[in-house]
């Protein structure tokens, strides 16, 4: 019985030749099954990969000639004594408001400490040693578009040999200037791990240096284009950037229009304007299950009591916006006439961008981050270079419409990202918040200290967290 039913059992086992041929079956199956799997994963991903259109543009005054010259032209900040003799007389002739008692900072900059920044300014503060200072670095300017682009570049000086310097762009946003860097580019240029950038930081047209653009319509999409158009000009094929308010807007902008241009993209900052279901579910949930919806504790701790921290507090700060991008003329016409009321414009930003609980103080708290010798060069900037309407024209450029109906909106970004959130930033962007628009992100860092103005304020953690970002795209 056992011999008819092992005979029968070897009948039904196929012979090495069929044997042979299964195994080169099951292998061929595998292989197949294998590369339909990478067909649609990476092949059908990178097809259906949407890129937001370049375009062109022209921006200069009258019509587009049929040549432009794209000469790079080093550039120096100059100053003159009747520069300096017609901001002294300006400030001379300023006409203060008594400010209310006890009202610190909670109606705007407290015209009391104003009259000693002001006499600071006109007394002690040395215009023509900060031109030097800001001489420092090598300047350029170059035509794109019909405007006339500045920015700063510096490249790393004593370079091992095998090692190469890492191009970064970096862009500022509002009120700041590429002065904003000035701290960070010695800790990003010096060599440490192994690891150095050269670094580019323009100027957005119609800031600072940067001509205005003289048409109607020059929003973030504009820019972008320009500064890519810039890295290229410089010979970057690939390249990093980094940026925050405007400047983060506008980087995410070339991230969507040239993605394979782009190595990485570290921000630190990042609204999120789209609001959806998943969204909403996060705030219902997010205090009571946080783990459900994707929050940590830390996320919890910002966002909430959420009206209170987002709303409220948006409402409080977000008025110069309004105003920005409605009617920017009408309000940048005083200011730009006006170094002191200019200066109260500004500056109250560095005061409760910095900290919301600095306007319970007298001083704003303006000194306990940043000197009035780096404040008050940062508004020299917008002063001399007459650029504070240009600047506030910005938002009525972008804001001009519903800002899910923008095409760069409808857009993700696929490159690697890394975003460094930092505890006093106007709102807190959880990273499953950021997720559906920056599909790629590799680093989410929460910072220990630090406000809107994260290169400005806290050059250090800043220049650790781009260094640590790019190192893990690197591997």
């Amino acid at each position: 019985m056992l011999g008819h039913m092992s005979e029968a059992i070897k009948d039904m086992l196929p012979s090495s030749m069929d044997l042979s041929r299964l195994q080169l079956l099951v292998v061929s199956m595998a292989v197949g099954a294998g590369g339909l799997l990478v067909y649609f994963l990476v092949i059908r991903r990178r097809t259906k990969t949407k890129t937001l259109p370049m375009g062109d543009g022209w921006w200069g005054a009258g019509e587009k000639p049929l040549a432009e010259d794209e000469e790079i032209h080093p550039f120096q900040i100059e100053t003159s004594d009747e520069e300096i003799k017609d901001l002294y007389m300006r400030i001379d002739q300023t006409r203060f408001t008594p400010s209310l008692e006890d009202s610190q900072f909670n109606y705007g900059f407290n015209s009391t400490h104003l009259r000693k920044v002001v006499s600071y300014w006109r007394n002690q503060f040395d215009w023509k040693k900060q031109v030097k200072l800001l001489n420092k670095y090598p300047h350029f300017k170059t035509k794109i578009e019909g405007l006339d682009v500045h920015f700063v570049h510096v490249r790393p000086s004593g370079l091992q040999e095998g090692h190469s310097a890492k191009p970064l762009l970096m862009v500022h946003g509002w009120p700041g200037s590429f002065f904003e860097f000035y701290k960070i580019l010695p800790l990003l240029t010096e060599g440490r791990d192994g690891l150095v950038f050269e670094v580019i930081c323009p100027s957005i047209p119609g800031y600072g240096f940067s001509e205005a653009p003289h048409k109607t319509g020059f929003d973030s999409i504009a820019a972008a284009r320009i500064f890519y158009k810039l890295m290229q000009r410089l010979g970057f094929k690939e390249f990093y950037m980094q940026g925050g308010d405007w400047g983060g807007l506008i980087t995410t902008n070339i991230a969507q229009m040239r993605p394979e241009n782009v190595k990485g993209l570290h921000l630190n900052f990042f609204p999120v304007t789209k609001h959806n279901l998943r969204m909403l579910v996060s705030l219902l949930l997010g205090a009571y299950v946080p783990f459900l919806v994707g929050f940590t504790r830390e996320d919890v701790k910002r966002i909430f009591p959420y009206f209170k921290k987002n709303v409220y507090e948006m409402l409080r700060e977000s008025g110069y916006m309004h105003i920005q991008a409605t009617k920017p003329d009408t309000a940048g016409c005083g200011l730009n006439d006006s170094p002191v009321g200019l200066a109260a414009y500004i500056l109250e930003k560095f005061s409760t961008w910095t900290d919301k609980q600095f306007r319970d103080l007298e001083d704003g708290g303006l000194e306990r981050k940043f000197s009035l010798d780096d404040l008050l060069t940062n508004v020299m900037i917008y002063w001399v270079t007459g650029s504070m309407v240009s600047s506030m024209r910005f938002y009525k450029e972008n804001l001009n419409g519903n800002p899910e109906k923008r095409p760069d909106a409808k857009i993700g970004v696929c490159v690697p990202t890394g975003l460094a959130v930092f505890p006093n930033e106007l709102l807190h962007g959880p990273l499953v918040w950021a997720q559906p628009r920056y599909k790629n992100v590799i680093s989410y860092s929460y910072m220990l200290r630090g406000g809107h103005f994260a290169a400005f304020e806290e050059p250090e953690l800043l220049a650790e967290d781009i260094r640590q970002f790019v190192k893990k795209v690197e591997k």
